[in-house]
């Protein structure tokens, strides 16, 4: 099989860069390895930034009719009250506020759009297990399929959107630079009631941390563990777990019996690291293949958004010529680099001064930053926009398949 550009990962970075190419007429073939998209637990926060770029492609309608909650403000309720963090109500523009969004719902919406395009391509069950080289660079993956059998895909340019755990990585030889966290996390759901808290937190009291999050009928919760802990938490058994909850979040303390196991819960090993190089030739990694983010601040799917839209700007006229020249691989990091950077600067901040002590022993008093008033104004451009927000150049070139079904999700339409 050929095609001009292959997408290794089916994530919000994958799928993103997948439709914005197809939109613009590149043959784009995106694997994933999962026969769906249901992953519980995973990163479902749709900060304005993504809000606006998918106005810009027509799709910002439509994502407002999946099932979602919006959240204006951030804070954090220590033992002697609440302190707000950020007032999102503050940003200039349409979207003022955070959208938590089931991301499998997210990613149906990109690629069942996608799929509206006749060069567009999806496969499903295809776990990449090396890639194709030749004359010195990367021309496509090997995968295997849901039988074990083995295929190849040759393409103009290869992507690794594929994860922090990335196997297009693996396959190219190339490890990030790793920096540490001190906090892994264990995530759950309880039942929600009517009187409960409406907007996200987190909560924090002597040696612990929970994140809140509401999503209508149940809450998300986040109990953030030191690195590596959660064997010891298990060893406990889960009746400490709930006794945490209770002591943490008291209105939720006559549900805590709702969770009744830990095979109930998620586990995410917290890692934040950066590969030095993004690109060899033929081959360009973007997201979390690039640059794994901690949880602080929620914004890895909005970073992953705007790696592939910067690919798709820098990247996507050449390759409608068939091409993917290295310089163009290096801009695509050069732009990328900086706002990654000073994220994962300030993601690591937050762990060392706020996260780390907290897990060790009493809560410092946290000011209310919110009365200063550059604080003020720069906290939620910082969670809400970020740095250097991406907006869609690559022009819509090649229209939509007039015979196409586009009523269910793409991945049961599109082999």
């Amino acid at each position: 099989m050929e095609t001009t550009c292959v997408i290794a990962g089916g994530g919000p970075a994958g799928a993103m860069l997948a439709l914005l190419l197809a939109r613009a007429g590149v043959d784009v073939t995106l694997l994933e390895k999962h026969a769906d998209f249901l992953r519980d637990f995973r990163g479902d926060t749709i900060h304005p930034s993504t809000l606006q770029i998918l106005d810009e492609i027509g799709l910002g309608e439509a994502f407002h009719r999946l099932p979602h909650r919006k959240a204006y403000t951030l804070s954090v309720r220590t033992d002697d009250g609440q302190v707000p963090i950020a007032d999102l109500r503050r940003l200039r523009g349409k979207y003022q506020y955070i959208a938590f969004v089931p991301q499998w719902d997210f990613l149906d919406l990109l690629t069942r759009e996608a799929a509206a395009y006749p060069n567009f391509h999806l496969l499903m069950n295809a776990k990449v297990v090396d890639l194709v080289r030749h004359d010195g660079a990367v021309r496509g993956v090997r995968y295997r399929d849901e039988r074990g059998e083995e295929h190849e895909i040759r393409a103009v340019l290869t992507v690794a959107a594929d994860g922090r755990h990335s196997d297009v990585r693996r396959a190219a030889g190339l490890a990030p630079k790793r920096f540490g966290a001190p906090m892994d996390v264990v995530w759950f759901r309880l039942p929600r009631a009517e009187g409960d808290p409406e907007q996200p937190f987190l909560r924090a009291s002597t040696g612990r941390l929970m994140v809140a999050i509401n999503r209508e009928t149940y809450w998300q919760l986040a109990y953030i563990i030191p690195k590596g802990g959660f064997t010891a938490l298990e060893a406990k058994g889960v009746d400490e777990l709930r006794r945490e909850v209770g002591r943490l979040l008291p209105f939720l303390g006559g549900k805590t019996g709702e969770l009744h196991g830990f095979d109930e819960t998620g586990v995410l090993s917290v890692e934040v690291n950066r590969l030095t190089r993004w690109h060899l030739p033929g081959l360009l990694l973007i997201g979390d293949a690039a640059h794994a983010m901690s949880p602080v601040f929620g914004v890895g799917i909005n970073l992953a958004v705007a790696d592939a839209v910067a690919a798709a700007n820098i990247v996507g006229p050449a390759l409608l010529r068939g091409r993917a020249p290295a310089a163009l691989l290096a801009r695509v990091q050069r732009r990328r680099r900086v706002p990654t950077i000073v994220v994962q600067t300030a993601q690591r901040v937050v762990q060392e001064r706020l996260i780390r002590p907290a897990l060790a022993g009493p809560v410092a008093r946290i000011p209310d930053l919110t009365r200063v008033p550059v604080v003020r104004s720069l906290v939620p451009r910082f969670v809400g926009l970020g740095v250097l927000p991406e907006h869609v150049r690559l022009p819509l070139r090649e229209k939509r398949s007039q015979q196409m079904d586009r009523t269910g999700p793409a991945r049961d339409r599109v082999q």
